[in-house]
């Protein structure tokens, strides 16, 4: 019940919002709906104010009663919006108004008629829904005395960080991790189980010793072209746009040149021949790019013993590759003759109470930085052994009850004692306890949705967005809360902005064991998430049961919705879903994401949909330019994701989206904004660029004066008239990846004095990619420094830092070229003690003769060593040096006394001291630019360093890489 209040609240908040700018806006010129509207705001109001007491203990009344409100405020609001497109108010002076007022009202007849009958219809609605909740007796929960549990913002401001180092190795079974030697390793076992987990963790140990790596995904699909297409993607070297480009042209100049009876006969061929032509040409490029070299493959959740054959069989048999294979079925397992089976068995008690331990001090607010032995003997006596005994020895019911309870402190043991009596009401708690490894799919299922449904209304509104991404999809946190802030269902509370309010609710998702993180960027937060099957499981049927979304495709065999579609997520179907998504009434979609083909998956001119707010087609393949023009008729849209598409350019039409507040053209070839964007004055984030090779977009001059709403402007060039910022005094962050070479002395003062205000008004994030330096060199003069900042990245040939960055007190993450690499500057930022990584790189895109001068300079200005010096620090966890030389590093006694991971990437390294020094450092990676000496140079180091024992007599992990490993995936 609770899952409906909280979307249908979220709804008709944003509908009431809506409302109450029509009552004083131009839709009063509707002659005769004003009336209409006021009642409709007036009885929303009293249905918003009745949901928020409702405390979900009610029957199938209240149920269905909940429902008929959800439906009615969907359909307000279709019909308010779809005003919106027909019907346009006056925007012309007095003097004409007679005249242009007559016009207007002609040419809007229709429209203004029509709207008006549809408005009257919804008031009789909304007037029978209020007096069937009296005629049936529907009893209002204020009258029953009761009152609903409401998610306590301030309660809940658990630190965004998380641990750097999420790899958490499985628990209770060290014997199924040991290193695969056979071709095909099945791990085979219950729900879950943890099948998952350790297939992950055997991908993660030895995948650094394989050239090419691909995981996927395939629980109940039967696609094999879509399987074998996500591996192909992942072992194949990236190409650029423009390489694509010459290669399509290539094909089609080859087919120009084929002769006639060629042609008729492609086109004569059948759906079916087709897709095995593309079958056969996925295999032939996978043979390509495996044949000769090792690889690992993970295939998780396979249902089909057939289909596994099919994967298996694309993939080249080469010596000392590894498939590992994950399956709920003996059989599946079995199948595969000489593979080596693994069943995966329930933990013994101990194991149970010791991962429910782990799980609970991870999720409680207050971060506990005592030992796990420590932590564990606190929180003991804090519930009963009930708790995690019933979850049957299964990690996913341990984790997911240990992140229920950490989330409701301060309950009591009978409380506890009432809840695993009510999950299992036909047996006492202890005589489930007694029949612990006798507990059933269902009964685990059951566990996960009692914890599910013990979430506030809100949080699981939250969580349906999480059906939209299909199974085993790596789900980014900023992705996800920009989508919940576009779609309304995130407002502002006790004060704090909606992007504060939107990072609380993950947090809390995070901390339920909801979502599990698998990436974080350099500042500790959440980068990745992944949701695991079973719950994604239960939040795609719940989200299919409110009609809250659609998925179509994917992992899921699901049955066409027979009402309206709301929102829709398109994942990676074939012709057969597109067949059925031409069936469905799409006229009323809010929300449209797709993933995959737009040519095999959409019906033609599908893009004409009329009220859609978010569009997301993020990686998308066959996008034309015939679709964005599509889109730009889309006047409602507020988030826009074309990110990893071929979008070359942006229209002129772009100004019709008056409503966009997001607009996201990360990875694609658009270099250019046009003028048109000005007119935009709602936008909120514009992303451009392209983050790994530093290629930027260009704004129009006027855009920099016009959008004062703008928060995120990222991936810029700043050429001339586009300097000149400090009237965006709303932006938070701003990454400029190119500064024109040609740019003038007054352009530049005016990027600097821009700075230099903005870092006094909401400036948290500041990234300058300056391959000149002499920007960024000049930034020492800054009179004030930008105070505020939380993350800052300064790209260019520097020997000295500004002076102000060592007064940058909330400063969390720091990116500086190598050339700043001197144990003075580390000295002064050894200062900074809310630092939480540091990241010293090398962009160039050669090895020119200053950086290497000024790394030589620094290595003689520091006696031949960097040596990091005692204190400081404080708390510093991640520490990233990339470049083509590194001398030789030093860690002295008590140097960097948090520090968790140690990245280093180079052509030549001169070797490491004192790494046992590192008290807390856990991870070592070691990657080597340079073939020839990987073996020699690399191996070496890295045998010393296996050698080393740091104070407490542990080792840290030492992992050597076989090719370069990107350092964005932490410190971008």
């Amino acid at each position: 019940m609770e899952l409906v209040v909280g979307a249908s609240e979220a709804t008709m908040r944003s509908l009431l919002s809506k409302l109450g700018r029509l009552l004083s806006d131009e839709y009063t010129l509707i002659r005769g709906v004003g009336v209409d509207l006021q009642y409709i705001n007036d009885e929303l109001t009293t249905m918003q104010s009745f949901l928020r007491a409702n405390d979900g203990t009610h029957g199938c009344l209240m149920k269905d009663w909940m429902k008929q409100i959800r439906d009615i405020t969907y359909d307000i609001e279709d019909c308010i919006d779809d005003s919106g497109k027909r019907i346009r108010g006056l925007r012309t002076s007095m003097c004409c108004y007679c005249l242009v007022n007559g016009v207007y009202e002609i040419l809007t007849a229709g429209p203004r008629r029509d709207i008006a009958t549809r408005l009257s219809a919804l008031k009789m609605r909304a007037q029978e829904i209020s007096e069937r909740r009296d005629r049936y007796g529907v009893v209002n929960p204020a009258e029953a005395g009761a009152g609903a549990a409401r998610f306590d913002v301030a309660d809940n401001q658990a630190p965004g960080r998380l641990q750097l180092v999420t790899t958490r190795e499985p628990v209770g079974v060290e014997d199924l991790m040991k290193e695969p030697h056979k071709r095909v390793t099945c791990i085979v076992g219950f729900g879950g189980v943890g099948k998952t987990a350790i297939a992950t963790a055997l991908y993660r140990t030895y995948g650094e010793e394989f050239s090419h790596r691909a995981m996927v995904t395939v629980s109940q699909s039967t696609d094999l072209e879509a399987i074998l297409r996500i591996i192909r993607d992942q072992i194949k070297p990236r190409t650029s746009n423009h390489e694509q480009q010459d290669s399509s042209e290539k094909k089609k100049s080859l087919v120009r040149r084929g002769s006639s009876a060629v042609m008729d006969a492609i086109r004569c061929r059948s759906g079916s021949s087709e897709q095995r032509r593309e079958i056969d040409d996925l295999k032939d490029d996978i043979l390509k790019h495996l044949k000769r070299n090792r690889y690992l493959v993970l295939i998780d959740d396979v249902w089909s013993a057939s289909l596994l054959d099919s994967i298996i069989n694309a993939l080249p048999v080469e010596e000392k590759s590894i498939i590992i294979v994950t399956t709920r079925f003996h059989d599946v397992a079995t199948a595969q003759r000489e593979a080596d089976t693994r069943k995966v068995h329930r933990l013994v008690e101990e194991k149970s109470k010791k991962l429910f331990m782990q799980a609970y001090n991870e999720s409680t607010s207050k971060r506990k930085e005592e030992s796990s032995t420590q932590a564990t003997s606190e929180t003991e006596g804090l519930f009963p052994e009930e708790v995690w005994k019933i979850c049957g020895g299964l990690p996913l019911a341990i984790i997911t009850m240990a992140g229920r309870v950490a989330c409701n402190p301060g309950k009591l043991h009978t409380y506890w004692r009432d809840v695993c009596e009510s999950i299992f009401p036909e047996a006492a708690a202890n005589a489930v306890v007694e029949e612990i490894t006798q507990l059933t799919q269902e009964q685990v299922s059951r566990i996960v949705s009692d914890c599910y449904n013990d979430m506030p209304a809100e949080i699981q509104t939250c969580s349906l967005h999480l059906s939209i991404f299909p199974k085993g999809y790596r789900i980014s946190r900023k992705r996800l809360t920009r989508r919940w802030i576009a779609e309304g269902i995130i407002c502002e509370k006790d004060g704090l902005g909606v992007d504060v309010i939107a990072e609380t609710y993950f947090n809390h998702l995070i901390r339920r064991k909801i979502i599990q993180p698998v990436e974080h960027n350099g500042n500790g937060k959440v980068k990745k998430c992944v949701v695991h099957d079973m719950v994604l499981e239960l939040i795609v049927r719940k989200a299919s049961e409110e009609n809250f979304i659609t998925v179509v495709g994917g992992n899921w065999f699901m049955q066409l919705p027979s009402t309206k579609v709301r929102r829709l997520s398109i994942q990676d179907s074939d012709s057969k879903h597109a067949k059925d998504t031409e069936k469905m009434n799409l006229s009323h979609v809010r929300s449209l994401t797709i993933f995959g083909s737009l040519k095999k998956q959409l019906p033609p001119h599908s893009f004409k949909f009329g009220i859609v707010q978010v569009l997301d087609l993020e990686g998308c393949k066959d996008f034309k330019q015939r679709h964005i023009t599509e889109i730009c008729e889309m006047c409602l849209l507020k988030y826009l994701s074309l990110r990893k598409t071929d979008t070359k350019q942006l229209p002129d039409n772009i100004r019709k989206l008056k409503s966009l507040e997001t607009l996201d053209i990360r990875d694609t070839e658009v270099i250019e904004l046009p003028k048109a964007v000005c007119q935009l004055e709602l936008l909120v984030n514009i992303l451009g660029g392209d983050k790994s090779t530093r290629k930027a977009l260009r704004l129009p001059g006027e855009l920099t004066k016009k959008m004062k709403a703008l928060q995120i402007l990222s991936g810029i060039e700043i050429v001339e008239g586009s300097s000149e910022l400090r009237h965006l005094t709303k932006l938070k962050k701003l990454a400029i990846y190119k500064l024109e070479t040609m740019l003038k002395d007054g352009s530049l003062e005016a990027l600097r004095t821009s700075i230099e205000y903005l870092g006094g008004c909401s400036l948290q994030t500041l990234i300058i990619d300056d391959e000149s330096s002499n920007f960024v060199k000049s930034l020492d003069g800054l009179s004030s420094p930008p105070r505020f900042l939380v993350a800052l990245e300064l790209s260019g040939k520097m020997i000295n830092l500004p002076k102000w960055i060592k007064e940058l007190d909330v400063l969390s993450k720091l990116t500086l070229p190598l050339t700043a690499l001197r144990t003075d500057n580390l000295q002064d930022l050894s200062k900074l003690e809310a630092l939480f990584s540091l990241t010293f790189c090398f962009r160039a895109k050669q090895q020119d003769w200053q950086t290497l001068a000024i790394i030589a300079e620094n290595k003689l200005y520091s006696s031949g060593e960097i040596m990091v010096l005692d204190g400081g620090f404080k708390s510093l966890k991640l520490l990233c040096l990339s470049g083509p030389l590194l001398p030789l590093l030093s860690f002295s006694s008590k140097a960097m006394p948090e520090l968790e991971r140690l990245e280093i990437r180079y052509s030549m390294l001169e070797g490491i001291l004192g790494a046992e020094n590192l008290a807390k450092l856990k991870e070592l990676h070691l990657t080597s630019n340079d073939k020839k000496e990987e073996d020699l140079m690399t191996k070496e180091i890295a045998s010393e360093l296996g050698k080393l024992r740091k104070v407490d007599g542990t080792s840290p992990r030492i992992i050597l890489h076989q090719q370069p490993i990107s350092m964005k995936s932490n410190s971008g």
